[in-house]
Formats: C-alpha cells, sequence, structure tokens
C-alpha cells in the first residue's frame, strides 16, 4: 500500500503524474492548491481519503507506457507545454467563444447564470491569452538559453527582469487567478451539468468547457510544481558557479 498521508496532493501528482487524473474524478486541486497534505485535500473535497487512496493506488498498478508528463530537462517541458497545452487552450478558447455567445443568446433568459459564466470566460481568455504570450517571448527563452549555458552551450543569457523568480512569481499569481476562475464558473454550472432537456449547443458548451478546465489544471501544475521550481534551482546553481 502507497502512504501517501504524509504527503501533499501536489507531492504526489509530482511523483506520480497519472495520479492527476484521480485528483480531476474527485475535484481535488492539484496545481495552485495541492500543497496540503492528502488527507486534508481529500477533507476539503468531501470525499472519503481511504476511497481515493485505493483508486490512486489502481491507477499506479495499472500504468502501462510513458505518461505526458514524464520527467524531461526544461527545454522539453517548455516544448510540450507550448505545442500540447498552449496550443490547445488558444484553439478552444477561439471555439468556444462564439459557441458561448450563441448558448446565451438562446438560453440567458430562462438560465441567468449563463450571463455570468460568459463574463468569467472571457476575462479568463483575455488573461490567458496574454499570460501565454507572455511566457512564450520572455521566460520561457529566458529558461532555455540559462539550460544552454548551463551545459557550456550557450552565452550566459541576460535577464532584464532580475531573477527567473520574479516572473515566476507573476506566473504563478496568474494561474491562481485562472484556478480562481475555473472555480467559479464549476460553481455556476453546477458542475457543468447541461439542464434536462438543453441544445447540443448548451450540452457541448459545458463539456468543453470542463475539458480546458481539466487541460489547464494539467497545464499548471506541469509550470507550477515541475518546471519553474527546476528553472529557479538552475539559475541558482549556475549562477553560484560562474
Amino acid at each position: 500500500m502507497q502512504e501517501f498521508s504524509t504527503m501533499t496532493v501536489r507531492d504526489i501528482a509530482i511523483a506520480a503524474p497519472l495520479t492527476t487524473r484521480v485528483f480531476e474524478e474527485f475535484k481535488i486541486d492539484f496545481c495552485c492548491g495541492g500543497r496540503v497534505p492528502f488527507e486534508q485535500a481529500c477533507e476539503m473535497a468531501g470525499v472519503d481519503p481511504a476511497i481515493v487512496q485505493a483508486k490512486l493506488e489502481t491507477v499506479l498498478r495499472n500504468v502501462d507506457g510513458v505518461d505526458y508528463s514524464e520527467r524531461k530537462r526544461p527545454s522539453e517541458l517548455i516544448e510540450f507545454i507550448v505545442d500540447k497545452h498552449h496550443e490547445f487552450t488558444r484553439d478552444e478558447i477561439a471555439r468556444l467563444l462564439p459557441l458561448m455567445d450563441k448558448v446565451v443568446s438562446r438560453h440567458g433568459d430562462g438560465h441567468t447564470e449563463l450571463h455570468e459564466i460568459r463574463k468569467i470566460f472571457r476575462e479568463l481568455a483575455d488573461e490567458m491569452l496574454v499570460h501565454m504570450r507572455k511566457e512564450e517571448m520572455v521566460l520561457f527563452p529566458y529558461i532555455e538559453k540559462l539550460e544552454a549555458a548551463s551545459a557550456g552551450q550557450g552565452a550566459v543569457p541576460i535577464a532584464h527582469f532580475g531573477t527567473v523568480n520574479n516572473p515566476v512569481r507573476m506566473m504563478m499569481f496568474e494561474h491562481e487567478s485562472a484556478g480562481e476562475m475555473l472555480k467559479n464558473m464549476r460553481r455556476l454550472s453546477g458542475g457543468y451539468t447541461a439542464p434536462d432537456g438543453a441544445c447540443p449547443s448548451y450540452i457541448s458548451l459545458y463539456a468543453g468547457l470542463e475539458d480546458l478546465e481539466k487541460d489547464l489544471h494539467r497545464h499548471i501544475h506541469l509550470e507550477n510544481n515541475i518546471l519553474f521550481p527546476e528553472a529557479i534551482e538552475m539559475e541558482k546553481t549556475f549562477f553560484a558557479q560562474v
């Protein structure tokens, strides 16, 4: 039996990435709010720790192949995040915004919560598009150059922002903001449950929002819990040697 009781949710997700699927199922925050003990996180989500632990152990016993978030060099992880998560987020925002407008125009009078969900989603979309651009244009290139310099394959990178801790702190703050918006949309939509007799567009909208939420959780986990700590440690080690 795995000993999860002494670990935080974040540590479990880092040690065994496939467990994030279980945390998603039970609505346990493993990214921004993952720095809490396993049993406390279960209590906060209103689920029995024994049930979650049994599910985690089942997942870990049935691992067949390499998980998407296997340990990678920072530059490889950046490429993965951009190609898989950033592109997915951009594509889904572009698809869901007009679908949201369509559903609100047809069903907003009878389901007034849709207006608030649309307002939050537009804010989330605007923030995430700017956020990802900042990562791709400023933070990620610095990490890649730092990795190359650490391997003796490039010049010492110039950081106009001082230390990597500064942009990392800002990105994590923005991740927390996105996490709160996701929680509010889930609450307002009743867990993305479309009302009885909902049209296909309504059902498709909620399914898309839920898929985006799951992907953003994985996306933020990879950055907050793996990439950013590695970048901070790599910078510290590199400049201690030069």
